[in-house]
């Protein structure tokens, strides 16, 4: 095991759950709670892992010349050692997964290659790559290169081709796209405002984006888990399908923040659905 696993870390500690207990979200570290979690046990894996991509250099935020630095979380540790990582926590995904279970995995060309290459590592069979493009993106202020428009989303199985069948809810993707296939190209806009309205994580993701995502490849009652929560979108676009959550985040400022989220969040109508409450436990 590197440094870099056996880096401190708050041992995991439940967080919030809804009244049924069937979602949980805790605070601490990701590797921790996969290996106390039972294996087989999740239906879907949807998460945003670090890009590595705080290198010092300039964005534009809200009209402004920013740092792209997000933390020490998302500042590269060398090719060698990110994969490592990568593959560390694929690993306690694959564990995590029921024989038939998906992951979706975003990313950058800065990490996605490794993930790539890991998920072969492992096992994984890739099943999709989503290009999800942002209509109206930052612009490069450096002018050295095109303007980044869009980010890519992995989708692959555990299933083993032949022997087991993933879900794929085919009728209900092709109905949203008017009757036709849909295609791997999305155009959707970054977060609302409302979204971001009890605050902000510097890498959320749009709720409809991960909201397609789990409408394709999960069912009502299933679990569905994210090792690296940030502001809880996933378990917010969870809950709202009538999914069920478990979440990990180490950072305790957006561990409030997804708590403020999950509360607030509207789950669908539906016999299964539950009420949300905050818990918190120090």
């Amino acid at each position: 095991m590197t440094a870099l696993l056996q880096s401190a870390q708050v041992q995991p500690k439940l967080a919030w759950q809804s009244e049924d207990t069937s979602s949980r979200l805790y605070h601490g570290n990701s590797l921790e709670l996969m290996a106390s979690l039972s294996p087989g046990s999740v239906d879907c894996i949807w998460t945003d892992p670090p890009y590595n991509l705080s290198n010092n250099g300039i964005t534009c935020v809200a009209g402004r010349m920013v740092k792209v630095n997000k933390g020490e979380w998302d500042r590269s540790k060398g090719v060698e050692l990110d994969h490592e990582f990568n593959k560390a926590w694929l690993a306690a995904c694959y564990r995590l997964l029921k024989p038939a279970g998906t992951i979706w995995v975003t990313g950058t060309p800065h990490v996605y290659p490794s993930v790539s290459f890991a998920m072969q590592q492992l096992g994984f069979r890739i099943l999709n790559d989503i290009i999800w493009e942002k209509p109206a993106p930052p612009p490069n202020l450096g002018c050295r290169c095109f303007t980044h428009s869009t980010e890519l989303m992995l989708w692959a199985t555990k299933a083993r081709k032949g022997k087991e069948y993933y879900t794929f809810n085919y009728q209900e993707m092709k109905a949203e796209n008017g009757g036709k296939q849909m295609k791997n190209v999305w155009r959707m806009p970054a977060p609302s405002k409302d979204e971001k309205k009890h605050g902000k994580h510097p890498t959320q993701k749009p709720v409809d984006l991960i909201a397609r995502c789990l409408r394709a490849s999960t069912n009502p009652d299933d679990l569905v888990f994210d090792p690296f929560s940030g502001s809880a979108t996933t378990g917010v676009a969870a809950l709202s399908l009538g999914r069920n959550f478990i979440g990990c985040e180490a950072d305790i400022g957006y561990i409030e923040l997804s708590i403020k989220r999950l509360n607030d969040s509207e789950p669908v109508e539906s016999p299964t659905t539950v009420k949300q409450t905050h818990l918190w436990i120090e």
